[in-house]
């Protein structure tokens, strides 16, 4: 993209949308974007893609010439336009953080990778944003929501990302790769793979019922347990590490 020299707020428009049809590259992405609106891609140039530009552009790419059986989905090209022209800068579905209050008393702060709403159901390395909870034993609440967008235009992205939640102690993942999970935990940060994802508030809960009955070592360390009461209540770990 630095070829092109576009700004930061083009840059990042076109990386959302390469992430909404995650089987096309960006590259890819770029020049039909070149090749349908030409040179220079500017927020005003995004403005004029159209749907029918995308699947006759990438569908060409692809050697479909009508772009009709390119595996990509009529819906995620849509969702694609609508980022290209801005449409989806806010989500109206986005929890409230509570600020201004005191840290609560004994309290851990836990990442959920998301991309809708109040849900784990993001991929560590293209999730839109991190929901950031103070958690303890009984109580809970949500205390940022991280934007993750700038991850893209990092050299190092998943070591970005890493920095944006490194005040957490845990993270919850959908998933996550070998490399970038080393990069989690040199942060001092504990990863939790939940494949199915969920509701953030249930997911914590589950969290906070493992806090109160039996920590596993690795949590009980982060909770300020003794080393030797570390494995007094604990019955298996019931929480899997990404």
């Amino acid at each position: 993209m630095d070829a092109l020299n576009l700004d930061r707020d083009t840059a990042l428009r076109i990386a959302l949308a390469g992430r909404a049809m995650p089987d096309i590259a960006v590259g890819t992405l770029i020049e039909t974007l070149v090749e349908r609106l030409g040179k220079p891609l500017t927020l005003e140039a995004l403005s004029r893609i159209t749907v029918t530009d995308l699947k006759t552009g990438l569908g060409s790419m692809d050697g479909e010439e009508d772009g009709e059986d390119i595996g990509i989905g009529l819906d995620a090209m849509k969702l694609a336009v609508r980022i290209l022209w801005g449409e989806t800068q806010e989500d109206d579905t986005l929890p409230v953080p509570v600020t201004g209050q005191d840290e609560l008393p004994g309290a851990i702060r836990v990442a959920i990778s998301s991309n809708s709403g109040a849900n784990l159901d993001g991929h560590y390395g293209s999730c839109l944003r991190y929901l950031v909870y103070e958690v303890s034993a009984d109580a809970k609440r949500l205390i940022d929501v991280r934007a993750a967008a700038d991850a893209d235009l990092s050299d190092d992205r998943n070591a970005f990302r890493a920095s944006l939640i490194s005040d957490c102690q845990v993270l919850y993942v959908v998933s996550v790769g070998g490399p970038a999970a080393a990069k989690i935990i040199n942060a001092g940060i504990y990863p939790i793979k939940k494949i199915e994802g969920g509701e953030a508030e249930s997911i914590l809960a589950e969290l906070q019922q493992v806090m109160q009955t039996s920590p596993p070592p690795w949590l009980a360390k982060i909770l300020g347990i003794e080393e030797t009461q570390r494995l007094k209540n604990y019955r298996g770990d019931v929480l899997e590490a990404g």
